[in-house]
């Protein structure tokens, strides 16, 4: 019976209806009985929606971004899916969809789909609940999915890499530069936007930013780059780096083949109060979205995510088993009071409780 009903919850959320969708993302949320088979019966019909990610310091002014930016795809015709998400409190899922009455200018649409997530006390899976979420806009047929992060620290980072482009949100004059570094974040912006634009200091906190993305592009600061090419290409525009660089040699015989595309973080200033420099943005965002599909990057950047996604639930699902071992075999209370009594040590306790795993594992027929 429960595996027929939640069979018609998919449907309806393939059908195109909100309510469905919005159950389905409060199942994912708790991780109630049956989420799952829900996950896996929509995955089929994913992949269509570009995502962005979102992030940056609390006050930067990351909502009101965000509903200019969904307003804006609207406008273009394209349906929205924003998920609100807060790594750092269980208790914040209130505050996160009180913002959302401030974003004016999509209430009462029903193509912009907003929901708050919150931690509930299971920070680790919460990238992946994040994920789900995205997963079950797409599927329900969303163009655009924006995932805003409330905060700017390593938690949001893990949130916000299940986006294909990722955006960090500056405020001029703030001392986020140095915030930024710290938290990692520069390693992963794709854009960077200084929001407030017309504040004091804005010109200053672009330059300090085009200085960094630069030190961070050049091998010879000893950076990890990633994916992101140590060339800038002066050629690449105005609004995006997405450029193929080098000069046009075709013509001759012995040259080398032409560079890789690569992709030069790009600085956007822009006034989310007025909405100035959000068509920027947004043209930047499909370069960056242009430069992944042509480089292949987009497809590797789904492969690296369900590698993760199944490593992350592997080790949840194995922690599971494990704890429910450690249950069975008297509980965690008592081999710690063994363990400080000097009857054993820890790695005796552990070899002990995943003695019956391996032996299931090992066991097997190859």
């Amino acid at each position: 019976m429960g595996q027929a009903v939640e069979s018609d919850l998919v449907e309806r959320l393939l059908d195109g209806e909100h309510r469905a969708l919005a159950r389905v993302i409060t199942k994912i949320e708790s991780q109630s009985p049956g989420y799952r088979d829900i996950v896996s019966e929509i995955h089929a019909h994913t992949g269509h929606a570009s995502v962005v990610g979102i992030t940056g310091s609390p006050g930067a002014g990351k909502s009101t971004l965000v509903d200019k930016l969904a307003k804006y795809y609207r406008d273009q015709g394209e349906t929205v899916g924003v998920i609100a998400v807060d790594p750092s409190s269980p208790y914040t899922g209130g505050a996160v969809l009180g913002d959302r009455i401030r974003m004016a200018s999509n209430v009462g649409d029903m193509d912009v789909f907003f929901r708050s997530m919150s931690a509930r006390g299971q920070l680790g899976g919460l990238s992946t609940a994040t994920a789900d979420a995205v997963k079950a806009l797409d599927a329900f047929g969303k163009d655009r999915i924006i995932i805003e992060t409330v905060g700017a620290g390593q938690n949001e980072v893990d949130v916000v890499k299940t986006a294909d482009t990722v955006v960090v949100l500056v405020q001029p004059g703030s001392g986020d530069d140095v915030q930024m570094l710290k938290a990692g974040i520069l390693e992963i912006g794709d854009v960077f936007v200084v929001n407030k634009a017309d504040m004091e200091g804005a010109s200053r906190t672009v330059a300090e930013l085009q200085e960094m993305i630069h030190l961070r592009d050049d091998p010879r600061a000893n950076l990890d780059v990633g994916h992101h090419g140590a060339d800038a290409f002066d050629d690449a525009g105005a609004h995006g780096g997405h450029g193929h660089g080098g000069n046009d040699h075709s013509h001759e015989v012995d040259e080398e083949p032409e560079p890789e595309p690569v992709w030069t973080p790009q600085v956007v200033e822009t006034i989310a109060t007025t909405g100035e420099g959000i068509d920027t943005l947004v043209e930047t965002l499909a370069d960056h979205y242009t430069y992944l599909s042509e480089s292949g990057e987009l497809e590797e950047k789904a492969r690296q995510r369900a590698a993760e996604e199944i490593r992350q639930l592997l080790r949840s699902d194995v922690n599971r088993l494990l704890e429910r071992e450690l249950d069975h075999r008297g509980g965690i209370d008592d081999f710690a009071t063994a363990v400080v009594d000097k009857e054993t040590d820890p790695y005796a306790v552990t070899e002990t409780v995943i003695e019956p795993l391996r032996e299931c594992l090992e066991d097997r027929d190859d």
